[in-house]
């Protein structure tokens, strides 16, 4: 056996404290001894499909105790869990599931009639399983999961290969070309980045026993408010699940301040991960409408990742809550670790500006080392435990994961600064990729559909500053002027073959996009042409 691995780790926990609580969704509360059990009942129904060592197994769900416990059950099989985005469109849906060969799709009643519009088309998939949300009967082409989770197995379920800190947990993100790609992490490498407490390390090989013996009761409460198909809420849900403790998921599918407020007061939730100002704003205006209705001294942390989260809505927290810490994360999907932002005590960091993280670096185009103070500019890497690459995508991989004086490097694409004090403040991605609301989206995909509608000759797509959304996906188009095409016309149109929030939120009609004489866009300029025209709306 090599290395960590989640299928044990959790095992653990269930041995130690079987009847404490593990997942918890409004009334609906599971124990560690529960899960486990359900967990080996779903993975042997994984097995039974005749699958190999590492297969994948497509998760298509919203936050609801299922996700974590069919990701528990993949492990203990052997498998990888494929996080599905939940808004994506069907040949989004049909890119995924084959790029990642998956064999199995758990997936919730909501989404049936979606997927029986692709069914044909998906012939590597051997089993689907069908998880009750009230929506409808189970089809007969799949199998109920609570049937599934309740039968009778033998405890602890593994295929002929057993499970192994080598086998993968996948999480796929947006790629260059707007298609999503496979990062592909050992379980040992995220469970020592991201699992394991600062100050109570794990040792490098694994000791369960020790592990045992290091829980002394029920662990720490999580609360992923941002989705779990995303990476910010599945890794903290698995620290959280890696030291014996408990995630918390709301109920509804849009995000609600007061719901996620009455739950941290309720469940005594020590920390919760958000995405941005575009979770912490209206949590901010709750808790000033009604500075007295919630008891927060349980919450130790507050994280973000992904998006810039301001110093003006921390500390407006802090206000509420001045024991908490508000952790502002540096990460990506491609690299854990490489900046923090600490804001609680008498901590205050300016926003952009990070401490980079213990293997984290800037090196420039030439290789370099960005020196603290030089005034240098140069992407940010991170080093030591990173991802193997991305699945099927070897050209991608090696532009990514770079070796620099013999040490690999992950490079997700941000640009920085380091300042004297050895701190960096981000300067942006290298790409016009836009991230709004923690979703990543890249142009070229919105572009692209956006001239297949009859009425645009040209179109290109900008991400504009947002108080809500970070950036708020903008088109500037160039329209025929005998089509008489509108911005809602377009904005559907988009709708129609995109997820939802890939569509613009403005679309800006513009004589001219102006292009250069080889085709290419300035899209800094455009960007700026954007915002000058909201400039009453944004500004």
């Amino acid at each position: 056996m090599s290395g960590w691995s989640f299928a044990r780790m959790w095992e653990a926990s269930a041995d130690v404290v079987p009847d404490a609580p593990c997942l918890i969704q409004g009334e609906r509360r599971l124990t560690w001894r529960e899960v486990d059990r359900r967990a080996d009942g779903v993975a042997a129904w994984l097995l039974g499909l005749g699958v190999s060592e590492q297969d994948k197994v497509a998760q298509y769900l919203y936050n609801r105790p299922e996700y974590l416990e069919s990701m528990f059950a993949s492990y203990k099989a052997g498998l990888v869990p494929v996080n599905t985005n939940y808004r994506y469109a069907e040949e989004e849906l049909a890119y995924l599931w084959d790029n990642a060969d998956a064999v199995a799709v758990v997936f919730q009643g909501e989404f049936v009639e979606r997927i029986e519009r692709l069914r044909s088309r998906l012939t590597k998939v051997k089993g689907w399983l069908w998880v009750d949300d009230g929506s409808g009967p189970c089809p007969e082409w799949a199998v109920p999961y609570e049937q599934v989770a309740v039968t009778a197995v033998a405890p602890r379920q593994r295929g002929p290969w057993d499970v192994d800190g080598d086998h993968l947990f996948m999480l796929y993100t947006g790629g260059t070309t707007g298609l999503p790609k496979g990062v592909m992490w050992r379980q040992d490498d995220v469970i020592m980045n991201s699992a394991a407490l600062p100050d109570d390390r794990l040792p490098d090989e694994p000791d369960y026993d020790l592990v045992r013996s290091r829980i002394v009761g029920p662990g720490p409460v999580g609360l992923p408010a941002c989705p779990l198909m995303h990476g910010t809420g599945v890794l903290t849900s698995q620290s959280a699940l890696s030291r014996a403790g408990s995630v918390v998921l709301l109920t509804t599918r849009t995000y609600d301040p007061v719901e996620l407020l009455d739950a941290i007061d309720r469940h005594k939730v020590n920390s919760v991960a958000i995405v941005g100002d575009a979770f912490a704003n209206p949590m901010l205006r709750a808790l000033d409408a009604e500075p007295d209705r919630w008891n927060l001294s349980s919450l130790g942390i507050m994280a973000s990742s992904g998006v810039m989260w301001s110093e003006e809505t921390k500390q407006g927290l802090l206000r509420h809550h001045p024991g908490m810490f508000l952790m502002d994360a540096f990460s990506s999907s491609e690299a854990l670790g490489m900046g923090l932002s600490v804001s609680g005590g008498d901590q205050t960091v300016p926003t952009a500006r990070f401490q980079l993280g213990e293997n984290a670096a800037v090196i420039d185009d030439y290789g370099r080392f960005v020196q603290p103070g030089s005034g240098g500019i140069g992407m940010v890497g991170v080093g030591g435990r990173v991802p193997l690459g991305y699945y099927k995508d070897e050209e991608k991989s090696a532009r990514t994961f770079r070796v620099i004086d013999g040490k690999r490097y992950s490079f997700p694409g941000d640009f920085a600064t380091v300042e004297a004090d050895g701190s960096i403040t981000l300067l942006g991605r290298g790409s016009v990729c836009i991230n709004t609301g923690g979703e990543k989206v890249f142009p070229e995909e919105v572009e692209e559909v956006l001239k297949t509608h009859p009425g645009v000759r040209d179109a290109v797509v900008v991400g504009v500053p947002d108080e809500k959304w970070g950036e708020a996906i903008t088109a500037l188009v160039e329209a025929d002027p005998s089509a008489g095409v509108d911005e809602a016309q377009l904005t559907a149109h988009v709708r129609q073959r995109l997820a939802g929030f890939k569509s613009p939120k403005r679309v800006l009609f513009v004589d001219s996009i102006g292009r250069a004489p080889n085709g290419k866009v300035d899209y800094k300029r455009c960007k700026a042409t954007a915002v000058e025209r909201l400039a009453p709306v944004v500004g």
